[in-house]
């Protein structure tokens, strides 16, 4: 399904289209903080970041996104009341990961003690823009097409934010910090963050 907003058209992302996804993710991620305590190696990251976003895009509960002509993605998972965030990495990660499968592991293992369980919502696993299309409000057009539906269904939408100026964009929309923000040794601030349902679809829409 494409659902056109005020930016740019959003889109279901179908099978045809997994690769898209993993190369838009894998590129708009290449300089994040995260992605880079993650996995040092420049040359590394590149091979192996598509192996930490597939495990997403084949989750059960997620539903994947792209806007544009394949410039942004993004990947929501449903989450149940009373269902725990999953703390293990993707299957086979100390084969596939080395040395960064620890870090997977520990950072994953932190953040899935933060996640809150009291009542169903989205969960915004992963959203990214390559690296030209940045600040084009494509990021914006594909956050306000998951809150639409998080809103549609009256339930919450939750993610983490990796750095000042993605939360600084969630804040915009709604979302307030959950607590402190999470941190694994030397890893970059991640902040949990929250937003409940608005019925009239919240600001800048």
């Amino acid at each position: 399904m494409t659902v056109n907003t005020a930016y740019a058209s959003v889109r279901s992302a179908e099978d045809a289209d997994q690769q898209a996804v993993l190369d838009v993710l894998t590129e708009a991620f290449m300089n994040d903080p995260v992605a880079g305590w993650l996995f040092p190696e420049l040359g590394e990251r590149a091979l192996l970041q598509p192996h930490f976003y597939r495990s997403l895009l084949t989750h059960p509960a997620g539903e994947a996104y792209l806007v544009g002509d394949r410039e942004g993605a993004s990947i929501w998972l449903a989450y149940a009341a009373g269902q725990a965030s999953e703390e293990d990495p993707p299957e086979g990660a100390n084969l596939v990961f080395g040395q960064s499968g620890a870090r997977l592991l520990a950072l994953g293992q932190a953040l899935a003690q933060r996640h809150p369980t009291h009542e169903p919502h989205l969960y915004l696993a992963c959203m990214g823009v390559v690296s030209g299309r940045q600040g084009a409000g494509l990021g914006s057009a594909l956050l306000r097409h998951g809150l639409d539906q998080a809103d549609g269904a009256g339930i919450a939408a939750y993610l983490e934010a990796s750095s000042p100026r993605s939360r600084a964009l969630y804040q915009r929309y709604g979302f307030h910090d959950l607590g402190e923000p999470v941190r694994v040794e030397d890893s970059p601030l991640l902040w949990p963050m929250w937003r409940q349902p608005s019925p009239t679809g919240g600001e800048h829409r």
